[in-house]
């Protein structure tokens, strides 16, 4: 059987990571892309989350639902609280960028590093960073770096250099158990950032499509 999984995307930036996560872990699903760019431009513009920014990434989800999905990921950090009430509205899996990738964090051990690319994620990103650990009943705590202007090349298409800001950074993390990759846009410099560090570095794509996987198939559809 094949299983609709609807992509939402707030930066055209993060939709080739996860595109070649599922290629990786599970090509046979029929991938969806949804994108409003928009979205990441206005919440830049914010300092916290509006309700009415909230409401507006709701309708969004709520049009992907609507196409069918029998699973919703977001591919944006940015909106927690957003991709809470859409969750709660919704009667199938809608799993959050960064979720899974936290789980396999505090699996490694309790002093978790993060790089950072896109500064309004951050708030957001280690509320629900600590409210997971809670939940886990986990002592870890999370360190984060914001590297400046590395996103900003990766818009204008300059990878390379992109990814060599975010690995100039890591070293700073190195006394970490673990360092994760805080975007699904930032998991193109995984290969530099290990390339620096010898402890182990996650990255958000491939683990969402693991659990998402998972999630779905254990509803017993397949």
């Amino acid at each position: 059987m094949t299983h609709r999984i609807v992509l939402l995307h707030a930066t055209p930036v993060a939709m080739a990571p996860i595109h070649t996560a599922f290629s990786e872990i599970w090509p046979e699903a029929e991938l969806v892309n949804l994108l409003d760019d928009g979205l990441s431009i206005d919440r830049a513009r914010e300092d916290e989350l509006s309700s009415t920014m909230i409401d507006r990434f709701v309708r969004f989800g709520h049009y992907g639902y609507d196409m069918a999905a029998q699973g919703i990921l977001v591919t944006c950090s940015a909106f927690g609280p957003a991709i809470d009430k859409l969750a709660e509205s919704l009667p199938i899996p809608v799993l959050k960028p960064n979720e899974a990738m936290f789980h396999e964090s505090i699996a490694q051990g309790n002093k978790i590093g993060m790089l950072a690319t896109f500064g309004p994620s951050i708030d957001t990103m280690t509320q629900e960073f600590d409210d997971y650990v809670s939940e886990q009943g986990s002592d870890a705590t999370l360190e984060t770096i914001l590297v400046a202007d590395a996103i900003d090349l990766l818009r204008k298409g300059d990878a390379e250099s992109h990814n060599r800001l975010v690995a100039a950074r890591a070293q700073e993390l190195s006394h970490c158990d673990v360092i994760m990759l805080a975007h699904f846009s930032t998991s193109r410099a995984a290969a530099s950032v290990r390339e620096h560090v010898s402890i182990p570095v996650l990255t958000a794509p491939h683990a969402a499509v693991k659990r998402l996987k998972l999630s779905i198939l254990a509803t017993g559809e397949e």
